[in-house]
């Protein structure tokens, strides 16, 4: 296939595939971005700090974090540059994959855009400042950790995708809703329909193969038949 040829076909795939609903997403994706960068600005400039639910969420004074989320990698002169590239190689994986992905998987397209605008928020701030600025601050009681809202878009739209990917879409892997299931017995009908022998146990293409040789001998015993009447028309004749 010619490079031409593959990108057209790529661009008609895209055509295809972005709907409104994939606007309606990127939308939400770029909203969801934004929101990231401007409470990260407004809560560094003003001072932030106050409880949102007492013992369980609260905005604190912006921490500096070098490494991942949830301060993983902290301190560490290897953390910025890998979650910098590792950033640069999903972002574009995210992107081809809602592109590309037909309009009826929804949920996985949401996800998809979520991951992506919390990853474009953090590389944004590794890019400008060599950190990324926390100020959300959520304690389980067994852990307790400091985060922004790009971390939020990235984890829960990483974890909705799993799920949906485990056991939502056609795709799961264990299916359970009706949807999911209905789309896979389809699937298997299809397949045992392709596959399964004919009732006297011959493989459909056997049958075909049958059918062709009767069909031919027919056609010979009816040209036979033919020639000799004609035979027979003309003898009668002279």
């Amino acid at each position: 296939m010619k490079v031409k040829d593959f990108f057209v076909k790529i661009g008609r795939r895209i055509r295809e595939c972005f709907g409104w609903k994939s606007a309606l997403f990127l939308g939400i994706g770029i909203a969801m971005l934004a929101a990231d960068l401007l409470t990260k600005h407004f809560a560094e400039a003003d001072g932030w700090s106050f409880s949102l639910i007492p013992g369980f969420i609260g905005v604190v004074n912006v921490v500096h974090n070098d490494g991942a989320s949830l301060g993983m990698g902290g301190g560490t002169s290897w953390a910025m540059p890998l979650f910098i590239t590792l950033t640069f190689i999903a972002v574009p994986v995210f992107i081809a994959i809602v592109l590309l992905l037909p309009e009826r998987f929804t949920l996985l397209k949401l996800c998809l855009y979520m991951a992506t605008a919390g990853a474009l928020g953090n590389l944004v701030d590794r890019l400008a400042f060599g950190y990324v600025r926390d100020f959300i601050a959520m304690d389980f009681g067994f852990v307790s950790f400091v985060c922004n809202f790009a971390d939020i878009w990235l984890m829960v739209g990483l974890v909705l995708a799993v799920i949906d990917l485990l056991f939502l879409n056609e795709w799961a892997a264990f299916p359970l809703t009706k949807k999911a299931k209905a789309a896979q017995k389809k699937k298997e009908d299809e397949k045992k329909a392709l596959s399964v022998p004919a009732a006297d146990g011959e493989t459909s293409s056997e049958r075909e193969d049958a059918h062709g040789g009767e069909n031919t001998q027919s056609g010979a015993k009816n040209t036979g038949v033919n020639s000799a009447q004609n035979t027979g028309e003309n003898d009668g004749r002279e």
